[in-house]
């Protein structure tokens, strides 16, 4: 048995496995994949202290390392559920049942879906969810970045260097992503703003070749509808929780609640990072969701012993 199972291998998980083998516990780290997190596809990150400009992957890799030279276990697998029997937590995964003292969810979130006609049908054939994943695909083609978030800007900045022309729309009349943001946005040449208006389908070509020709777009005040002619479309409407696995209260959109030692409504079950009822969802609050919820589990732990 472990004293801590951490259930997601991205910042908050990593940042939770450094400090808990600080503190001397017998620490497993469960990843799904090789590459865990959502900041790994980010092209550049320029907000994390002590780090002016290094790429998502890199800054991945560096807490991954940090977390197994310390002493953190790591296995991939799928976990699916997680129960309590006594004083014990029973990991179930795809490749058995682990037990542990305590429990730490990190398992991030995943990209909200727009929802519209052809979205699903055209995945991986035009439609993307990660500019730094296919963008390459895109070299001096049109694309349209769905969203007004920090998401969608940047990436929208990163296709701008690879594409023709980007075509920013979101459905307000103001991005809602830093100012720091929206003036390079504003201020390049190869971004086009198209605000309060929808999305309303995506069409393509249906036979030989699956691939986007174009969306259907319409102004929300005029309700004017038309088309734009298009390569991609890259989707940044918000986050869906990985929390299915576990049975613990969750607000209304799944997201995990916790308290501020980061424990769930399950005594010894802790959640970090993007999974739980985060006031932002961003790297510093991650690590520091992680460092938190690892000194709550010791304390958890030597209580119990």
């Amino acid at each position: 048995m472990y004293d801590l199972i951490i259930i997601g291998g991205g910042p908050a998980g990593l940042a939770a496995g450094i400090y808990a083998v600080r503190f001397g516990l017998d620490t497993l780290i469960l990843e799904r994949n090789e590459i865990s997190g959502q900041i790994s596809m980010a092209d550049i990150v320029e907000n994390y202290p002590g780090f002016p400009s290094i790429s998502g992957l890199e800054l991945m890799e560096r807490y991954r390392t940090h977390a197994q030279e310390a002493g953190a276990k790591t296995r991939i697998t799928e976990v699916l559920s997680v129960r309590t029997e006594g004083t014990k937590k029973i990991v179930s995964t795809d490749s058995g049942d682990l037990k542990a003292k305590a429990v730490i969810i990190a398992t991030g979130a995943n990209p909200k879906h727009l929802g519209v006609p052809g979205e699903k049908e055209f995945v991986s054939k035009g439609v993307s969810y990660c500019a730094i994943c296919d963008g390459p695909f895109f070299k001096n083609k049109t694309v349209v970045v769905v969203g007004g978030g920090n998401s969608a800007v940047t990436d929208a900045l990163y296709l701008s260097k690879v594409a023709q022309k980007v075509y920013l729309v979101h459905r307000r009349d103001h991005l809602r992503a830093a100012k720091v943001l929206q003036d390079r946005a504003v201020a390049n040449s190869n971004i086009e703003l198209i605000l309060n208006t929808l999305v309303l389908e995506i069409i393509g070509s249906k036979e030989g070749v699956k691939k986007v020709e174009k969306i259907i777009l319409q102004d929300i005040n005029s309700k004017e509808i038309r088309e734009l002619s298009t390569n991609g479309v890259f989707i940044y409407v918000g986050i869906h929780p990985n929390t299915e696995f576990v049975n613990v209260e969750k607000d209304a959109e799944g997201f995990i609640k916790t308290d501020r030692w980061m424990e769930t409504s399950e005594k010894g079950i802790y959640a970090a990072g993007d999974c739980h009822d985060t006031p932002i969802w961003q790297l510093v609050a991650a690590v520091r969701d992680g460092a938190v919820a690892a000194t709550a589990a010791y304390e958890y732990i030597e209580k119990i012993k």
